[in-house]
């Protein structure tokens, strides 16, 4: 059985390892990157906290030793259903079932100068460029003898108020609050200020009320400017401007509001539902098809009866449908009858700052928050990490964090581009 996996987040790696050293299956893993990565610590790659190392691992050295898991870089150009085969940026490749596990991307909902001018936090290329970036508006700042200039390159305002927006909030005032002015004593003063936007209204709005309130409060106490009941209709000119007319001069706008699901060419408009999800059965197998399947962020499956609207986009729910899919191959190919998919809720859980986060148990249904909770999320993550080498790498950086206050990965590293070099067209 040949299998084809596009999209080597939490869903397709999960899948795929779950079907490793099983003869029965021959799986082909195709991502646009050559490496797996940890998007619930983005932000801490964004802000220096970690470097993209420690949250990221080669797929080729992931799946060494397993016989029948390859590898394949490359970027999904279309789909060709009738010959049971995909066209990549770089060749083709052919599959008797296909699986998506394509997560999802930015959604800027339209607004062409905030998609132009934002600084996304999805994959490491945005984490590494907005620290490139903040670190090179500090240094500007340092020598600006415009007190408005300054104001405007310290200024950071952050759409969403999920546990991205939340967590990148709390680092921020953190920063400013302790390292900032340490490392940069002549912007002492100077106006740096942090604005945490949302459209709903409360913070980490699927949440309990408990861990709203806790948050707010923790995060206004931090010195946060919270918008609630707020979109951001604009961006530009260095000016962020809101749905009632009001505008911040800021420099920098950092983009957590939301996302969407990718379309591609050959998967035929009807497939797709709400958020250009793909719509998929109980075993995840794609509306209107025999051997294509969504999992993940990609799907949208509104046959569990607990999640009639669809499952929410969190790393839980890919983690197990990857692990579910791999099953019911398994159960395919030894003619059983396939198990449908039910989301096991373990729970919901933000950090704030420094032994500060929230967290929700659905069942007992319990709520904790301060350093309890704070080292429950510290524990989730570490083990959620993708092997052995980065969390040791993640908790090293974390303690020396903790127990310092600071870290000294506040290094502008780019690549020096003298010549676009052409990617070589690979023909199978």
């Amino acid at each position: 059985m040949k299998i084809v996996i596009v999209g080597g987040g939490f869903a397709g790696v999960n899948l795929a390892l779950d079907l490793a050293k099983h003869n029965k299956f021959e799986v082909t893993l195709v991502d646009k990157n050559n490496y797996n990565f940890f998007p619930p610590l983005i932000y801490q790659v964004a802000t220096a906290f970690l470097e993209p190392s420690s949250i990221s691992y080669p797929f080729r050295k992931l799946f060494k030793g397993k016989g029948n898991l390859a590898f394949r870089l490359g970027e999904l150009q279309s789909v060709v259903t009738t010959e049971n085969k995909i066209i990549l940026s770089n060749g083709e490749l052919g599959y008797d079932y296909l699986v998506f596990a394509t997560g999802a991307e930015t959604n800027f909902f339209g607004m062409e100068n905030v998609k132009r001018n934002a600084t996304p936090m999805k994959t490491v290329e945005d984490a590494i460029g907005m620290r490139n970036r903040l670190l090179q508006q500090m240094e500007r700042a340092t020598i600006s003898e415009d007190p408005e200039e300054v104001r405007k390159l310290l200024t950071v305002v952050i759409a969403g108020g999920g546990p991205t927006g939340v967590e990148i909030s709390g680092m921020f005032a953190e920063m400013r609050n302790g390292i900032l002015r340490q490392e940069y004593p002549e912007l002492a003063g100077k106006g740096s200020e942090i604005y945490l936007v949302d459209g709903g209204d409360a913070l980490l709005s699927p949440m309990s009320e408990a861990s709203q309130k806790d948050t707010y409060e923790a995060l206004r106490k931090l010195g946060v400017k919270i918008k609630l009941n707020t979109h951001v209709s604009d961006f530009v000119d260095d000016k962020v401007c809101f749905s009632e007319g009001e505008c911040i001069e800021a420099k920098t706008l950092i983009w957590a509001a939301g996302v969407t699901g990718k379309v591609f060419e050959g998967i035929p408009p009807e497939a797709y539902g709400r958020g250009r999800r793909m719509l998929v059965d109980a075993y995840n197998k794609l509306i209107g098809s025999y051997n294509i399947y969504a999992i993940g962020d990609a799907s949208l499956q509104q046959t569990d009866p607990n999640f009639p609207n669809g499952h929410p986009q969190v790393a839980q729910v890919a983690i197990q449908q990857g692990k579910t899919l791999a099953q019911n191959f398994r159960r395919l190919a030894e003619h059983q009858p396939l198990k449908p998919f039910a989301y096991h809720d373990k729970g919901s859980m933000a950090i704030i700052g420094r032994a500060k986060a929230v967290v929700d148990m659905p069942s007992p249904k319990l709520h904790f928050k301060g350093v309890i909770a704070w080292l429950a999320w510290l524990f989730i993550h570490l083990i959620s990490l993708i092997n052995h080498r980065n969390r040791i790498k993640t908790l090293y950086n974390w303690m020396v964090a903790y127990f310092t206050k600071d870290q000294s990965l506040r290094m502008i590293i780019k690549p020096s581009v003298t010549e676009k070099v052409q990617e070589p067209v690979l023909k199978e």
